[in-house]
């Protein structure tokens, strides 16, 4: 008899359903949609990691904007910005900054990456679910679209009083804000699950 899966919405317990690509499965108590069947989700997963590792560099880096007041000029980094927090002695903000807008979008993309290129390859690894567990109790830690907003009412505000100029650094991290959503998105849990499990049963076969 296969394991049973509760609805984390009602908590009806419920059987596994097998799914083709497009289809989803519902609560039948509560209508909450518990799995989507993505096309080709392990080869997006890849592609889409690989991208953010790659923009995470300037995104990171370069300068997000550049401010010019009364002949002063001075541009801004994601990485300056937190460590200027912490030399002024907010720590506190300055760790959450770090974790939030950093360490942890680039934690989940790293994840991503080591697991999809274990799965598209059929390399059986001992910490393979761990890290689909790390990557799914990371996912709503990282808060790079709350850092972005923080940057358009900065530029809204000043742009009045200075001007104010877009570095490439923003233009990267706004692609990475687009690729992680669509790595979110691509990801079909249920699917890595799976091959997870087949290629633990592989492995002590």
């Amino acid at each position: 008899m296969p394991p049973l899966t509760a609805c984390p919405e009602c908590d009806l317990l419920l059987k596994p359903a097998d799914l083709i690509t497009g289809e989803k499965a519902v609560c039948p108590r509560c209508g909450y949609l518990l799995h989507r069947a993505r096309e080709q989700s392990i080869e997006r997963v890849l592609a889409l990691s690989i991208a953010g590792l790659i923009l995470a560099i300037p995104a990171n880096f370069l300068p997000l904007i550049g401010i010019r007041f009364m002949g002063n000029s001075n541009e801004s980094t994601l990485w300056a910005g937190a460590v200027s927090l912490f030399g002024q002695g907010l720590w506190l903000v300055a760790v959450l900054v770090f974790l939030a807008s950093i360490f942890i979008p680039l934690l989940n993309t790293l994840l991503a990456f080591l697991i999809s290129v274990h799965l598209h390859f059929n390399r059986p690894h001992p910490h393979l679910a761990h890290w689909l567990r790390w990557l799914q109790h990371l996912e709503e830690w990282a808060m790079l679209e709350v850092y972005l907003l923080g940057i358009i009412v900065a530029c809204v505000k000043l742009s009045d009083t200075a001007d104010v100029h877009l570095g490439f650094g923003l233009y990267a991290f706004v692609a990475m804000l687009l690729v992680n959503a669509m790595l979110t998105t691509s990801l079909d849990e249920v699917l890595f699950w799976q091959r997870i499990a087949e290629l633990d049963r592989k492995k002590h076969a």
